[in-house]
């Protein structure tokens, strides 16, 4: 296992009506800020539960992130935070909502120059508001983790401070029930591919790491399709187990101590800028194919995931790694995602502009060894054809 050093702050609130936890969380004389996105949290009956906790506070809000949050949206909030000397946010909503508020917290108290360089040109965060989260699409962990992706025009790019990680969370698995059937194969997917990203690379003794990720995934596979059934969409246990797993697969916990292969988020990223693909469907599509591509340097851990995950132990060790992304493949289209970049309608001639992107933002080196060339990315999304 390799050396680490893990803390994760963030105060977990998970369960039904938790959302009033917000009334202990955040201060009696803070100034808040609620952010979210298209409107259905007024619908719903999340507002009201919101409203209903922050009675007693002073409170404003700003609505209208978008999926894949836009910097020029992110920067409308700046100023309403400076004339009403804003100093709590509280983001209501997905991983687009929380990577933005992040992104809001950050570039509000920017002082360096222009808050695109937080993005462009690892510019130093050096303060930023506080920050309390309400989960409302279980996909992305970014209600416990310090990480934001944020685009503008055809960039989609990311930055890392603990200065934004969330202060709290909450995570109530009933208001999930109102997500539609897309956002809830989008969020399965997306979790699932953040463990396998920090899993299959190849063995380091991390067997505790191992055995976590593997559960997670376990968890996705049978509880996912139920989200979907029309039997058993309605079913909280199944749900709170979709959003527990989506946050466990990216609060650090499972990547400690171990490599790392960010590759498919890489490659994905630019699908989305060039085209606006749902973030899990370019990841959906990427990932068997850098399984394919990588299957000999991953053999280890292919094998492992094969046997523990899928229960595949019959024919030779290729067989097996075959079955496995097989099955793999099987359990997206179950989940109702695209498994090749054709059933979208992107073609080989889609494929050059990716990699000039990935150039661009000095995405030459990718994998677990920093082995994937610009050539062997390109190789990739051909096999995702």
């Amino acid at each position: 296992m390799l050396n680490f050093s893990f803390h994760n702050s963030t105060r977990i609130h998970f369960g039904e009506g938790q959302i009033a936890q917000i009334t202990r969380e955040i201060p009696s004389d803070a100034k808040v800020l609620v952010i979210y996105g298209g409107g259905s949290i007024k619908s719903n009956g999340i507002y009201d539960q919101v409203s209903a906790a922050l009675s007693e506070h002073q409170w404003f809000e700003y609505g209208g992130i978008e999926p894949n949050p836009q910097y020029e949206t992110l920067l409308d909030a700046l100023d309403l935070i400076k004339e009403n000397h804003i100093d709590y946010l509280l983001a209501v909503g997905g991983g687009s909502v929380i990577d933005g508020s992040k992104f809001i917290a950050a570039a509000s108290q920017y002082k360096d120059g222009d808050p695109w360089d937080i993005l462009a040109n690892n510019g130093r965060i050096k303060s930023a508001l506080s920050l309390g989260v309400v989960l409302t699409l279980p996909a992305t962990g970014s209600e416990s983790n310090a990480v934001s992706v944020v685009s503008r025009g055809g960039d989609k790019l990311s930055f890392a401070s603990s200065r934004v990680r969330p202060l709290f969370a909450v995570l109530d698995p009933a208001v999930s029930l109102s997500l539609s059937t897309r956002q809830v194969s989008n969020g399965v997917v997306d979790a699932f591919v953040h463990v396998i990203e920090q899993y299959l690379t190849y063995p380091v003794g991390a067997k505790v790491q191992d055995r976590f990720a593997e559960g997670l995934l376990l968890t996705l596979i049978e509880e996912g399709p139920k989200a979907l059934a029309e039997e058993s969409r309605d079913d909280l246990t199944t749900r709170a187990n979709i959003m527990w797993s989506a946050s466990l697969a990216l609060n650090g916990l499972i990547g400690m101590g171990v490599p790392q292969d960010w590759t498919t988020h890489i490659i994905g990223h630019e699908i989305t800028a060039d085209h606006g693909i749902d973030h899990a469907r370019t990841l959906s599509m990427i990932l068997p194919a850098v399984m394919k591509h990588q299957r000999h340097n991953k053999a280890d851990k292919l094998l492992q995931y094969a046997q523990r995950v899928w229960c595949i132990t019959e024919g030779s060790d290729e067989e097996k790694i075959d079955a496995a992304i097989a099955k793999t493949e099987d359990f997206f289209t179950t989940m109702q995602v695209p498994i090749r970049l054709s059933d979208v309608n992107l073609g080989s001639d889609d494929i050059e502009s990716v990699v000039t992107k990935l150039e661009a933002h000095g995405m030459v080196q990718l994998g677990e060894h920093q082995g994937i060339i610009l050539e062997q990315s390109r190789e990739i999304l051909q096999l995702a054809l």
